[in-house]
């Protein structure tokens, strides 16, 4: 098996961090490869946010939780409510992937640069988890956070991805579901 299929088989949410940061250096890196996502009309409508401010993130923590206090799935309502829960697991790096809602497929655009961005960071040993609770409060106040991250005019945020130093082993793949594939020779 090649490297790159290698990192894409390792790469595991993480749920624990340690408090050191990344160097700019790597960050740079992560970000580079985020950039060569593919993305239709090659229109490339993604922005990122390095977000290390420790009480801006903690202030993010917050927000997201609250906002899905209200969410329609019980599991995540549950997640929500739990007090002393950090969504970000102790990173110290949050990067805000956003996009401008105007482009062809922009959603799709912003997830294919995001999923580079966790392959590259695992390539770098580098933990990641891809957070969907920030995602229920981007939804709500896009340009509330708009303006917060400030985005450049169109533009909203998506996801929130954590990084840092493992400060866990990460647990084997899942078992594959149920996955049915049709070939036509």
């Amino acid at each position: 098996m090649n490297e790159t299929l290698k990192t894409i088989a390792r790469r595991r949410s993480i749920r624990k961090f340690k408090a050191q940061q990344i160097p700019q250096e790597l960050i740079s890196e992560i970000l580079k490869a985020a950039m060569l996502a593919p993305s239709a009309h090659n229109e490339q409508s993604w922005f990122f946010t390095v977000m290390q401010n420790r009480e801006l993130i903690k202030e993010l923590n917050q927000a997201s939780k609250n906002a899905a206090k209200n969410f329609h799935i019980d599991d995540i309502r549950k997640i929500a409510e739990h007090p002393t829960l950090d969504i970000f697991y102790g990173a110290p790096t949050v990067i805000i992937i956003s996009g401008k809602p105007s482009a062809l497929l922009n959603e799709i655009n912003c997830a294919a640069a995001t999923m580079n961005l966790l392959i590259a960071a695992e390539s770098l040993d580098i933990g990641s988890c891809w957070n969907g609770i920030a995602g229920i409060l981007f939804h709500q106040e896009p340009k509330k956070y708009a303006s917060l991250f400030k985005l450049p005019d169109g533009y909203q945020p998506h996801y929130a991805i954590a990084l840092g130093y493992k400060d866990m082993q990460p647990i084997n793949a899942p078992i594959q579901k149920n996955i049915m594939v049709n070939y036509f020779n």
